[in-house]
């Protein structure tokens, strides 16, 4: 099995049921669903049972499911990563749903045309409350450095990662609420060095009503604390100072014009500080 896709949930039968219909309209492609329910009491079961049995138009969809108390997104996560039997996983977690129904070929195309890397990426589309979407590319072939980490990340949703890597680096961290994904891509991608690549595909729709997109004072108080676990405090001090005027310099870069006026005038300044150094001087 190449593919292993995880689903967790727990009291959203309504995106859950979205969820499924997105992987039930799935052609051409062997996959194994992996579906985490967290003892729902809303009707989500049934859901489950009812797409269990009516896998539709993909039918090498093998469905793989349990519905019983779990500490949390991360120990559900974990829960169906050790349920997985695939070389890659996917988390598609209820409320979001595959940008298309070709897309699991489009994808593990790539997985064989690059060689099988560790970590496949592609776009994943936001989808906002008022129904307006914008395609996230995240680093689009980028490199990844600590810097992109620092405040950034790689969007989990569209990643086909390796499930050896979960043996190699552990599994996500459960004292964390929200950025457990995070830490973990730390970890393989930063101190790790492994290397994602990127594929210019819609591979998901992301639901923006999550945890992690209405909680952003936990989500920086819990980076904050790995960050301060992980990384020596005075280089911390130096990113803490420059990542956002560094930013700034590389957005000005994307345009020739703003970035040359910006030069010429840093070296302006640079000549009079040192004029007026060699002025007190005397």
């Amino acid at each position: 099995m190449l593919l292993s896709i995880i689903t967790i949930n727990r009291n959203n039968a309504e995106g859950l049921r979205r969820t499924l219909q997105s992987v039930k309209s799935l052609e051409d492609c062997e996959i194994e669903h992996v579906i985490v329910d967290g003892a729902s009491t809303d009707g989500s079961v049934e859901v489950i049972r009812e797409y269990a049995n009516n896998k539709g138009a993909c039918p090498l969809v093998d469905v793989i499911w349990v519905s019983e108390p779990d500490g949390g997104i991360y120990n559900a996560m974990n829960k169906g990563i050790a349920m997985a039997h695939g070389d890659y996983i996917q988390i598609l977690n209820s409320g979001d749903c595959l940008a298309s129904n070709d897309v699991v070929s489009r994808m593990t195309k790539r997985l064989a045309e690059e060689g099988s890397p560790s970590i496949l990426y592609g776009n994943m589309i936001k989808v906002f409350p008022d129904e307006h979407t914008m395609r996230d590319r995240c680093f689009a072939g980028r490199e990844i450095t600590f810097l992109g980490f620092y405040s950034g990340t790689l969007n989990h949703s569209p990643a086909y990662i390796k499930r050896s890597l979960f043996d190699k680096y552990g599994k996500y961290d459960e004292t964390y609420r929200i950025v457990s994904d995070w830490t973990w891509y730390m970890e393989a991608i930063i101190f790790g060095e492994e290397k994602p690549v990127y594929a210019d595909v819609d591979v998901t729709l992301f639901d923006m009503t999550g945890i992690s997109e209405t909680n952003t004072e936990l989500t920086k108080k819990e980076r904050r604390d790995y960050l301060e676990k992980r990384i020596n405090s005075k280089m911390l001090k130096d990113y803490d100072e420059w990542v956002f005027p560094i930013s700034q310099i590389r957005r000005l870069k994307r345009y020739g014009w703003a970035y040359k006026l910006f030069w010429l005038l840093e070296r302006c300044l640079f000549k009079f500080e040192k004029w007026t150094r060699k002025e007190q001087s005397f």
